[in-house]
């Protein structure tokens, strides 16, 4: 079996070392580095190649979330799984935005942290239960996720493209699963986002939140 490769960003010892023997007993996964801050695990990054970087946001010299948008710059297929106590609904936003695939609370049961690094590792998106009612809401209180109308103006084309990119996969993956262009993948996307009145990710993530998508395997 060909374990997934996990690097542990976290500038608390103790949490590091539980985060590691965590993973390490999954038969599936291995940790193969650990940075105690954000520069570190940029420099780990670049030396190991992981598949899925699980990073703490509150860290030293340079902050998680700045990380996650470096890290996302130079490479752009590495998978983060943010791990925080945070449940705010504009924090989660934040760092979804800054390319994360992935938001676990620190508060949460190990199952799921375990569970998001797969899914992450998957090409999902994983937002923790436990703020996902926010995410909800705040779609709800816009009445845009209940418009039953533009729902239903969706060609089955255009919703099946807007799924997956809510799962986190990219252009050119879309396209391979659906045997489509490209192009045609960005016009089925910017049309279903259109009668949804969507203007970014988030937005699709919310949406996909209130549809249970994300809680599809």
């Amino acid at each position: 079996m060909t374990k997934l490769r996990i690097v542990l960003a976290e500038d608390h010892k103790m949490i590091r070392e539980a985060l590691r023997m965590l993973v390490n007993a999954q038969a599936d996964m291995e940790v193969i580095g650990e940075a105690d801050d954000g520069l570190a695990a940029i420099a780990l990054v670049e030396t190991q190649q992981p598949d899925v970087v699980v990073m703490d946001v509150s860290m030293p010299q340079l902050n998680g979330l700045k990380a996650t948008e470096t890290l996302k710059q130079l490479h752009p297929d590495v998978k983060i799984l943010v791990l925080t106590r945070h449940t705010d609904r504009g924090y989660v936003e934040q760092l979804l935005r800054s390319g994360a695939q992935g938001y676990v609370l620190k508060q949460s049961a190990s199952e799921e942290l375990v569970r998001a690094v797969r899914r992450v590792a998957a090409g999902q998106i994983y937002v923790d239960p436990g703020v996902t009612e926010q995410l909800v809401n705040s779609v709800v209180g816009s009445g845009r996720a209940r418009d039953s109308h533009a729902r239903r103006n969706l060609t089955k084309r255009e919703e099946d493209v807007l799924r997956l990119v809510a799962w986190g996969l990219l252009t050119k993956e879309i396209a391979a699963r659906l045997d489509i262009s490209m192009k045609t993948v960005e016009t089925h996307k910017a049309n279903a986002m259109r009668k949804l009145g969507m203007s970014s990710r988030i937005d699709v993530v919310r949406y996909a939140l209130f549809q249970g998508w994300l809680q599809e395997s």
